[in-house]
């Protein structure tokens, strides 16, 4: 160029402005690019699967493309979610492992003085007969420990898929407690003795 009489600087010059502009530009774009074929290279996930982001997010993916990763919520909101930002992020697969089947555990207390063989028997049949755990697997019930105010059990159930977890929880929650007041047996709530100081 110079020895066509053209002053190369300033073109130089103009390019490299140019770039800068163009990379900045394309940073997201590139980033996301780059997560999308790691993410399809890694699988942590797949469509179909039931996840969890520790931003809160959670459902079924729909969708994994190069740029960003699709969701569908239990109140059937698809959320799109860049790749760059999914990738840097902790994912919980609830589909992932040999099976779908996810354990549960339900925590309850009772009363002190309360018969720990009848409690943990209603929370076993209550179990089994509600009709919405998973058959593979038989209701485990522990005793875990000696509360402030209660005795404290654990409820272990697995149920088929994922997304079954709240309906499966509410209606466990509700059968127990009737059954529960069917029994005699009490769920203690926190209470406190303040006495007052006479002048």
């Amino acid at each position: 160029m110079i020895s066509w009489g053209v002053n190369p600087v300033g073109w130089l010059a103009s390019a490299g402005v140019l770039g800068v502009v163009l990379g900045l530009a394309a940073k997201d774009t590139l980033s996301n690019l780059f997560s999308g074929i790691f993410i399809m290279m890694d699988s942590p996930y797949k469509e179909g699967d039931y996840i969890n982001l520790d931003s809160g997010e959670r459902g079924y993916v729909l969708n994994v493309g190069i740029r960003s990763t699709r969701i569908m919520t239990r109140d059937d909101i698809e959320i799109t979610i860049p790749n760059s930002v999914i990738a840097n992020a902790k994912i919980i697969n609830e589909s992932g492992g040999p099976h779908e089947n996810e354990r549960v555990r339900l925590s309850i207390g009772v009363a002190y003085g309360s018969d720990i063989d009848l409690v943990k028997n209603i929370l076993v049949d209550v179990a089994t007969k509600s009709g919405l755990i998973s058959a593979k697997f038989e209701p485990r019930v522990r005793f875990r420990d000696f509360g402030e105010s209660s005795l404290n059990f654990q409820l272990l159930f697995w149920i088929d898929k994922p997304e079954a977890r709240g309906r499966t929880l509410d209606a466990l929650n509700t059968f127990i407690y009737k059954e529960f007041n069917k029994n005699n047996i009490e769920i203690p709530f926190p209470q406190r003795t303040v006495h007052l100081k006479k002048q």
